[in-house]
């Protein structure tokens, strides 16, 4: 019982939110969320920087990602001393990645690619992981299964991409085709729902100029999907089938992650295939040649109640609002933007 309402709490936040933003990030008043004086120029104006709703949403997507990683880590009595330090090397090596694998495949400076990002993290992750295992069996007598902390690893990316998109919503990045030029089949399934982006500070715009016209809602549809995923592999990790939720939450997201890629309209590469496709194809290959490796017949019953108590820490609570942080500065400080600020008195209001 507690692991289906703690499903469906979960559930319902993400419907309603979802429902709130599929309908109004695609506007203009959505994508710069402030702006922050820099230099003054010589006309007593300011140059500033904006901060994006994009920032804010990657933030929140991540801080997201973390909880319920800690909530799972922790029902398996792994504490998060050790879960966190191996997360933040894990985002520490996968957020530069993907500006690098961005630049790489794209030849754009000032980008970056959470399929890039997610592809690194696949990789190294089973091996951060167990380096964590030797280390800690080593020195502080204590194993870890790398099968639960691979899964609830997954299992939080799902929901992390999910939410994330919400932030490609309010940028105008990651979009889809235009419905005018998609088959009569596409066309049929998204002619009551799909996106129509206003504003030419926001990608879709500047780099395709298809503002106000009707695109495939891609983003909306990724962020349901990776959701949903995220949510079936929670119920399957609280279940205590942790390998079985590892194989099909990476399995589900990285296929979509294949086959969306045929409905978007952002420039991904060279060639019909792109990297990035190819890089989700090889993720699910190699996640179940880790399966192989990592294969352990012990059956881990997680207490939930167990998980939810560990949130109550001040310390927990300090670090997941530094790393909310760092994160919206991080993303969402926009370097393709530029903002003028006028600054004066308001003499009526003296």
């Amino acid at each position: 019982m507690p692991e289906a309402l703690f499903i469906l709490t979960i559930f319902g936040v993400l419907i309603t939110t979802f429902r709130w933003a599929f309908k109004t990030l695609p506007g203009e008043q959505w994508q710069i969320i402030g702006c922050i004086p820099r230099r003054k120029l010589s006309n007593g104006h300011w140059q500033g920087w904006n901060i994006t709703w994009y920032g804010f949403f990657n933030a929140t997507a991540i801080l997201f990602a973390v909880l319920i990683l800690i909530i799972l880590l922790e029902s398996v009595s792994m504490r998060a001393a050790v879960s966190l330090p191996m997360f933040v090397l894990i985002l520490s090596i996968c957020l530069p990645a993907s500006q690098m694998l961005a630049l790489f495949i794209e030849k754009k400076r000032n980008t970056a690619t959470v399929g890039g990002a997610s592809f690194v993290g696949i990789l190294i992750a089973p091996w951060i992981i167990l380096m964590t295992q030797l280390a800690g069996d080593k020195m502080f007598n204590f194993n870890i299964s790398i099968m639960s902390v691979l899964s609830a690893m997954s299992i939080a990316y799902a929901f992390g991409e999910g939410v994330g998109r919400l932030a490609c919503i309010s940028f105008g990045c990651c979009y889809g085709k235009p419905l005018k030029d998609c088959s009569p089949l596409v066309r049929k399934i998204f002619q009551r729902h799909h996106f129509i982006f206003t504003g030419k500070t926001k990608k879709i715009a500047y780099a395709h100029g298809l503002d106000g016209q009707q695109v495939v809602p891609v983003q909306a549809v990724t962020a349901l999907i990776y959701s949903f995923t995220g949510l079936t592999g929670c119920h399957l990790f609280l279940q205590g089938y942790t390998t079985h939720a590892f194989v099909m939450t990476l399995t589900v997201t990285q296929i979509w992650r294949f086959l969306s890629e045929f409905l978007r309209a952002d420039y991904r590469g060279e060639g019909t295939i792109s990297a990035y496709q190819i890089m989700a194809l090889f993720s699910c290959f190699y996640g179940v040649i880790i399966t192989f490796i990592f294969h352990e017949t012990t059956f881990i019953k997680p207490d939930l109640a167990l998980g939810l108590s560990s949130l109550w820490n001040p310390v927990l609570f300090l670090f997941l609002m530094v790393l909310w942080i760092i994160t919206l500065f991080y993303t969402g400080k926009s370097k393709v933007t530029s903002a003028f600020i006028q600054i004066k008195v308001n003499e009526k209001e003296i």
